[in-house]
């Protein structure tokens, strides 16, 4: 099995795969103790918007997000929120059930596991 490169998974995925993906984790978000609390309950829309646009940018598909809302900055956005250990995992958790729930091929879930994991990770910003 050939590892997919981040960088060319929208070309593999295309954007309605990627919407079900995030229309997927935002599904059970709604629903989780430890994540809910965290998103905005007035603009969970947006939300789920922005990081399907995100994802289209950083896997490879057209850099609308760079266009609306600039360089990404993932850990200044994230800052008001206490993201533990915890709230990692959890986030790990409800993203890879919604790539079961996509069937997101193996070769693509693999480097889309790897980036997720990183990303989560980076984001930890409280102990606990």
């Amino acid at each position: 099995m050939n590892q997919i490169a981040l960088e060319e998974i929208f070309d593999h995925l295309g954007e309605a795969q990627l919407e079900q993906l995030i229309a997927a984790f935002y599904r059970r978000v709604k629903t989780d103790d430890i994540l809910n609390p965290m998103y905005p309950q007035d603009d969970m829309a947006g939300a789920e918007y922005r990081l399907k646009e995100f994802l289209v940018y950083r896997l490879g598909g057209p850099h609308r997000y760079l266009k609306e809302r600039g360089h990404p900055a993932l850990r200044m956005r994230h800052a008001p929120f206490a993201i533990d250990q915890s709230a990692r995992d959890r986030w790990m958790e409800l993203m890879t059930a919604a790539m079961t729930e996509t069937e997101v091929p193996a070769e693509i879930r693999q480097t889309l596991e790897m980036f997720f994991d990183q990303m989560a990770t980076f984001l930890i910003n409280r102990a606990g």
